[in-house]
């Protein structure tokens, strides 16, 4: 299928051989951003990020992500529910080729630092940071999310990656912060979520430099935890969740214990998104110049792709 044609309710229900018709898995929601699917033999809820053109963080996006986590956390809070230990995973990945996410809307930063429009860049940090926080936590569900990254994931898609319990990469994977480039800072949870992996040395050093490093370069620094050969990250996951089966009690506990020691706090994360924004408006013509051209570079990459596997 040609990624101009996008498919937008694919949610199937697995079960075994046998599949749920389309739709029934969140209340036959349609989906123009995204498609998940429930595996429930594996136990298993996929959520790949499906979009048009850059594959960034749009509000759009986010409000479609957003009705999958709510989903999920009502799916545990119903008493009536007697299928719960179907659904022990959650993994986020990408259907576009070569990307996982490119991170912020870097058009609509440029547009709001022109109009000096701090409140709007305050509100998509928030917004963003909020949802990183879900994931971060489970969507207060007794669950274990992944990130599978197959391809690019840059500033706010790294940072996204790193909200996960488990984050999955396959080799040709690259990932990093270049916000440096433009003279701002990733603001939505790259500080706190490196930090916590690696310290604050290396965190800083991470976002200072702005180098983008390869799934085998965060595999041994110990910020990719499971690392695969390209093509079988799909599968990698569903032969992690069947391995350890037995011991999902004791996996899942170990990551609330994480959460215990290190935690991560909401509150934490929107006081950087606020100085993310107050820094945003300090930047000059030729630091928001610079941000439209990446954001061009990118929508010119992501053309040619389109139009390789069309």
């Amino acid at each position: 299928m040609s990624l101009h044609t996008r498919v937008t309710n694919e949610v199937e229900i697995l079960s075994g051989s046998n599949a749920v018709p389309v739709g029934s898995a969140i209340h036959g929601r349609k989906f123009e951003e995204i498609i998940v699917r429930h595996d429930r033999q594996d136990a298993i809820f996929w959520c790949f990020m499906n979009q048009r053109g850059r594959p960034s963080y749009t509000y759009s996006l986010g409000a479609e992500i957003q009705q999958v986590h709510d989903w999920i956390s009502d799916n545990y809070k119903s008493s009536s529910n007697e299928n719960k230990d179907d659904l022990r995973y959650f993994v986020c990945g990408s259907k576009t080729p070569g990307v996982y996410n490119l991170g912020g809307d870097l058009l609509h930063f440029a547009q709001c630092i022109r109009d000096r429009d701090y409140d709007a860049m305050r509100h998509y940090a928030e917004t963003c940071v909020r949802m990183q926080y879900a994931n971060s936590v489970g969507f207060d569900a007794p669950i274990v999310t992944m990130a599978l990254v197959q391809g690019d994931a840059l500033g706010g898609g790294f940072e996204h990656a790193l909200a996960f319990d488990i984050l999955v990469a396959e080799r040709s994977a690259r990932m990093g912060l270049p916000e440096i480039i433009f003279n701002l800072f990733p603001g939505m949870g790259a500080y706190s979520f490196l930090s916590r992996r690696v310290g604050r040395q290396m965190a800083e050093r991470f976002i200072l430099e702005g180098k983008i490093y390869s799934a085998q370069e965060l595999y041994d620094m110990g910020i990719v935890d499971i690392l695969v050969d390209d093509g079988e990250g799909e599968e990698a996951i569903a032969d992690y969740t069947r391995r350890n089966s037995g011991r999902f009690a004791a996996e899942r506990a170990v990551y609330r214990s994480r959460r215990v020691t290190s935690p991560v706090d909401l509150q934490e994360l929107l006081k950087i998104t606020h100085i993310w924004a107050e820094t945003a408006m300090t930047l000059t013509d030729a630091d928001v110049r610079k941000m439209e051209r990446l954001a061009s570079a990118q929508e010119r990459r992501m053309n040619r792709t389109l139009g390789s596997v069309g």
